[in-house]
Formats: C-alpha cells, structure tokens, sequence
C-alpha cells in the first residue's frame, strides 16, 4: 500500500499545492487505485505520476465543496477515454450522484463503464475478504464525512519444512491450509493449518479525514490506525477562526492522532496563507504534540513497511 497525495492545499489551487485529493494505491493488495475526493485538476496531477485512470476502482468524496469535487467530471471523463471499461463504485453524500449525472449530461460526456453509486451513511459502507471501510460524519459547515479503511490480516504464511515432515502433497491442499482449513490426506491423516503455519500479520489501517473541525468521531475513527491524514487548514494562532470555518489547527489534527494513539500522522489542506519558510515552525509545534507527523506536499508519496508496521516516506517534491 501507498499514501500519494494529488492535491494538499485548501479552497483554491495556489503555485504551492493543488486542491484536496489523495490516491490510496492498494496494487500489490487488490491491483487497484481507491481515490479520496477530487478537487479541480486532479487529471492534471495524475498525468505526473505512474496511475493509470482506468485501474481507479473506486472514488470516495468526503463532501460537496467545490475543492474536493470540482476534478470529478474530467476525470470520469478521462477514465472512458482511456479505455476504462470496469465499472467505478462512487461513494459520497447523497447529492453527489445529482451532481455526476448532471455535469456528464450537460456536457453530453458518454462513458464506456457504469459508475455504481453509494450514498454514504455512518457505519460500514464497503466490505469484502480483504478490506473494510467505516464512514463517520465529522463537523464541518456542511455533512463531511471521515474514512477509516482497514486491511484484514493477510493470510498466514506456510512452513514448508513442517509441510514437508507432515507430507502434504503440492497442490489444493496447500491452499485451503493458508486459508485456515483443515484437510485429510490420502492415508486419511489430518493436518490443521495451525500445524503448518506461522500467524497472521495484521493489516495496516489509514484514517482519512476531510474538512472538519475537532470532533471526537475523528478520534474514534482514527483509534490506532497506522496512519491519520487529517486536514489542517489553520495553525495554532488562528484557533477561532478554524471553528468559525469547520475547519481544524494542526495543533487539533496533532491533538486527534495522539489521543487515538495512531502511529503516524500526516496534515494536508493547508491554507494558501502558510508559505514554505512558514512550515518548520508548524512541524515543530505539531510534533510537541504527536512526535511522528509530517506536512504534506503534492506529489509526496509515503509506503507501507509491513515488517516495520510503519509509514516511509518514498518520494518528496
């Protein structure tokens, strides 16, 4: 699993940062790209990196400002003119399908996949044998939601050597053994998978949290994940302001990542007002509260070391 962020600035594109999107690259683990939100240009981003539109298999919007949406039509657009064909799960408010549907209409934009829509509520909002996603509704001037994507443990790992000294033959046997099965073989012996395997690792889980102001739903959707990317739109100095806007301090982002007890915290949705020589005094404050936190850039890429259970970071701009 990668972390690459699109886009890290807020409300409009700056020469610094472009608006809020992020690209959850899951190839190794489901061969696909999950995007969070799209704000305007983010086609433009992507021709920057190595993803492909059409390996998009899912887009989840956190809410209907204009910064986290205004990219979506183009880029929908794109996927289809690419030779996208496998069909795009939308997850996002309920209004975000009006919106699609209405910009591809007016425009007379054909897609060659179907987008399969999903409103989004709290609770669980997408599962299956590898992956687990929970939405939250955090505090922002209009319904935002949070994300919480969980990889479920990965499957063991076999001994060959006990498999050998056991005379599992190669073959089916082996694999429903890593599955957790137990099978019988053809002396009418059985052998069950806690002989021939090692435990399970754990799955890595990441917090995605969009615009919003301190709540506690983003501390519970951030309990003990292995990464929190929480937006930060204000430093500590413009705490009212923050409030007045629905939007957080990177003192509330550090604060949500510490009592949570997360790993790793990275703040993005940075206000245009905060320049490059800004940010060393920013990091110093937020890391007095969470020792291991970063400020995004566009293009920043971060992967995931399974053997370390931590964050590295693979490509800075």
């Amino acid at each position: 699993m990668q972390v690459l962020f699109l886009g890290t600035g807020a409300g409009m594109p700056s020469k610094q940062r472009n608006t809020s999107a992020l690209a959850l690259k899951l190839h190794e683990e489901r061969g696909a790209v999950w995007l969070f939100d799209c704000g305007e240009a983010v086609q433009h981003q992507i021709l920057e990196t190595t993803i492909k539109p059409r390996k998009i298999e899912k887009i989840f919007i956190t809410h209907m400002h204009g910064d986290h949406i205004f990219g979506l039509p183009g880029l929908l657009g794109s996927r289809s003119f690419q030779g996208g064909d496998e069909p795009l799960d939308l997850y996002g408010p309920k209004e975000l399908k009006e919106y699609v549907e209405m910009t591809l209409r007016l425009s007379r934009t054909h897609l060659t996949y179907p987008i399969r829509f999903h409103e989004v509520k709290e609770g669980v909002i997408f599962e299956d044998d590898t992956m687990t996603v929970e939405a939250g509704l955090l505090a922002h001037v209009i319904p935002t939601y949070g994300y919480r994507i969980e990889q479920k443990p990965l499957l063991p790992k076999l001994d060959m050597d006990k498999v050998k000294q056991l005379g599992v033959p190669k073959g089916p046997l082996l694999a429903k053994l890593k599955s957790g099965k137990t099978v019988e073989l053809a002396d009418g012996r059985k052998v069950e998978s806690k002989e021939v395997t090692e435990p399970a690792e754990p799955g890595f889980t990441v917090a995605i949290l969009g615009d919003t102001q301190y709540c506690a739903k983003s501390e519970e959707l951030s309990k003990d994940a292995d990464l929190v990317v929480h937006e930060a739109t204000f430093d500590g100095e413009t705490e009212k302001l923050a409030k007045e806007y629905g939007h957080s301090t990177i003192l509330d982002a550090a604060t949500v990542a510490s009592r949570a007890g997360a790993r790793k915290l990275i703040v993005n949705h940075f206000s245009a007002r905060f320049l490059p020589d800004h940010e060393k005094h920013l990091l110093k404050n937020m890391r007095q509260v969470h020792g291991n936190s970063d400020i995004a850039h566009d293009f920043d890429e971060y992967g995931w070391n399974k053997k370390e259970r931590l964050m590295e970071k693979l490509i800075e701009r």
